[in-house]
């Protein structure tokens, strides 16, 4: 399986805050910190799947799935445009878009999307670790994300939307008509959403394969994540924390 310690979950968070104050722009960026700084203690411990042979279905893991989001998409972009592809979005755009394609997975204002999988019979034969909260009014995973956006009033632009909307690709039916369309006038007007969805595929799959080695090996996988200022004093709280909801 894959773990990751406080220590990991508590730079991980921090990398993150960084990512926004060195991409996102004034207009916008204490609105979003606001939103982060409220959701901080559930966003650091929040996984980015239920279940043990998706992606990161363990305490933390949504917060490195984004990162991983964040860089493949940059790497992929250069990419895109050493290959001669236009590039007609700015980095503020996609990095926003890749910090938020999944911010659905937090839950409303009041819920968590993924709450522990009770019922032993789910853990053993489906390797559900997680299921879904069934007080949350359901919404598809970016349309809740989306709202939590406006809800804090940060803003987004027409291409960010579009990105965060069509990150899963075809594996939405909704978003067919995005990518599906005989229209050449309703096709995309940016690559961005094409990025983003190789980026998030990228990931996937190597969180994915990150587990099954640890199953195989039955050793614990710990992954590089690139680490900023250590707090000492964030990290000795997170550890308390973090010691309280896994005592069971």
């Amino acid at each position: 399986m894959k773990k990751l310690t406080a220590d990991e979950i508590q730079n991980n968070w921090n990398t993150m805050i960084d990512v926004i104050n060195a991409h996102i722009g004034d207009d916008r960026r204490d609105n979003l910190l606001k939103f982060y700084d409220d959701f901080q203690d559930r966003m650091m411990f929040a996984p980015a799947s239920a279940k043990g042979n998706y992606h990161n279905a363990m305490p933390g893991g949504y917060v490195e799935h984004i990162l991983h989001i964040v860089s493949h998409s940059l790497e992929i972009k250069q990419l895109w445009e050493k290959n001669g592809a236009e590039i007609n979005f700015t980095d503020e755009e996609l990095v926003f878009a890749a910090l938020h394609h999944d911010l659905g997975k937090v839950g409303d204002l009041k819920h968590d999307y993924y709450i522990p999988q009770t019922s032993d019979w789910h853990r053993k034969n489906r390797d559900e670790i997680y299921t879904h909260n069934p007080a949350l009014q359901y919404m598809k995973v970016p349309d809740r994300g989306l709202w939590l956006l406006q809800h804090y009033g940060v803003k987004v632009t027409d291409k960010e939307y579009i990105g965060i909307k069509l990150t899963d690709g075809l594996y939405d039916e909704a978003n067919k008509a995005y990518l599906m369309s005989w229209n050449p006038d309703f096709g995309l007007r940016s690559n961005m959403a094409y990025i983003l969805h190789q980026a998030d595929m990228m990931a996937t799959h190597i969180e994915s394969d990150q587990w099954k080695r640890g199953e195989e090996s039955g050793e614990v996988v710990n992954t590089k994540v690139p680490k900023t200022k250590d707090e000492q004093k964030q990290v000795d709280n997170l550890k308390s924390k973090f010691d309280e909801l896994f005592a069971s």
